[in-house]
């Protein structure tokens, strides 16, 4: 499991408050981007795109908390897998925010879907998402 600490920011609250529902998905690249170079799943080449994404909204988050996104690893395929992510208020352990990434690995240049290498399959094994 690997986790990602947010700053909640004044400029992505909205008028009512808390943070806009947009600045979720954001949070969630964030913390993705970070799991991928922390397993050394990218090099200079970015090789994997998002099919689908969602999120749901659980509770308000607000200016000036930190939130901490827990991210794992439900189902991997042969060329994608999914990805799981938990979002916490760090004070209370609050659960705020769940959300899934489905992520396939992609050809550029032949506009296609790749295989998952055994290398990336069995570090990917490795961030199982166990929910709290």
């Amino acid at each position: 499991m690997h986790e990602t600490e947010i700053n909640i920011r004044f400029c992505e609250t909205d008028l009512l408050g808390h943070v806009n529902n947009n600045n979720y998905f954001v949070y969630m690249e964030d913390s993705r981007i970070k799991f991928f170079h922390d397993l050394n799943l990218v090099d200079e080449d970015w090789n994997f795109i998002v099919a689908s994404i969602k999120c749901d909204f659980i509770k308000q988050v607000y200016f000036g908390q930190q939130v901490i996104i827990k991210t794992g690893i439900g189902r991997i395929g042969n060329s994608s897998f999914h990805m799981e992510q938990e979002m916490y208020v760090k004070d209370s352990g609050e659960l705020v925010a769940k959300g899934s990434t489905v992520v396939v690995q992609f050809d550029f240049n032949e506009q296609k879907s790749r295989p998952l290498t055994e290398e990336m399959k069995r570090k990917l094994e490795t961030q199982q998402f166990a929910a709290k």
